[in-house]
């Protein structure tokens, strides 16, 4: 039997690359998957709030608690947990505790557009 040929050559390991983020706020691509884009998210403060008219966005923490806003509710999210805005719900995120950690699954190329 053969053995199937690698694809991705390398291992990324999200939670490894944060460590090293210093910034208030970092938000770095990590993969394309088909027409979908990982992003991985280091946050000690709020972004602002925002929506995504063409695209879902789901956050999938990965280290502390997440916290993301909504128009009618707040939602926190913890590590190892995951959470689906859908396309065009106003939303803004901030950490829970003083960081966060998450990843972000949206169509690439998904247009933000910022609310006052």
């Amino acid at each position: 039997m053969d053995t199937p040929e690698t694809i991705s050559p390398d291992v990324i390991n999200p939670l490894t690359l944060s460590r090293a983020v210093t910034d208030a706020y970092r938000n770095v691509s990590l993969s394309k998957v088909n027409d979908h884009e990982i992003r991985m998210s280091v946050m000690t403060s709020q972004f602002p709030w925002h929506r995504h008219p063409d695209s879902d966005e789901t956050f999938h923490c990965i280290d502390g608690d997440l916290v993301i806003e909504l128009a009618d509710r707040e939602v926190v999210v913890r590590p190892g947990e995951f959470f689906t805005v859908p396309s065009g719900a106003l939303h803004r995120t901030r950490p829970a505790g003083e960081r966060s950690v998450n990843l972000t699954f949206e169509r690439a190329g998904a247009a933000t557009i910022f609310e006052e």
